[in-house]
């Protein structure tokens, strides 16, 4: 894919995510995409950190949006490659310290078909 591509994808996922706009979030997903995050491990340990397909990623942002109405991503680095795109972006919540953030995105046919967060 070309980096233009990538970067775009992480730019709309970006602009997504901050609106808390569920539906557009979703639209750039696989109806497949797996979505594998520390903080699934501590808030739904069944999941050991892994979540498949859409309904569950629509679950478990939707609980997000709602716990979190302040919930915001700060960019601070986008680094594209091949099918790839890593990010970087802090976390910010009022009223919970900022936490730094690096999330891998996978692309395959200009859709999200795997996403991994990584954070202390």
């Amino acid at each position: 894919m070309a980096t233009d591509e990538l970067l775009q994808i992480a730019h709309q996922w970006f602009d997504a995510f901050n609106q808390h706009d569920l539906e557009k979030l979703l639209s750039l997903y696989d109806e497949n995409a797996e979505h594998y995050s520390p903080k699934l491990k501590v808030r739904q340990p069944a999941t050991n950190g892994l979540i498949k397909g859409k309904s569950a990623l629509r679950a478990w942002w939707r609980d997000a949006f709602d716990r979190l109405p302040s919930l915001h991503y700060e960019v601070v680095r986008l680094t594209p490659y091949q099918d790839r795109v890593f990010m970087e972006y802090i976390r910010h919540v009022e009223g919970e310290e900022d936490l730094r953030v690096g999330e891998m995105l996978e692309i395959a046919q200009h859709q999200i078909v795997r996403s991994s967060v990584f954070h202390q």
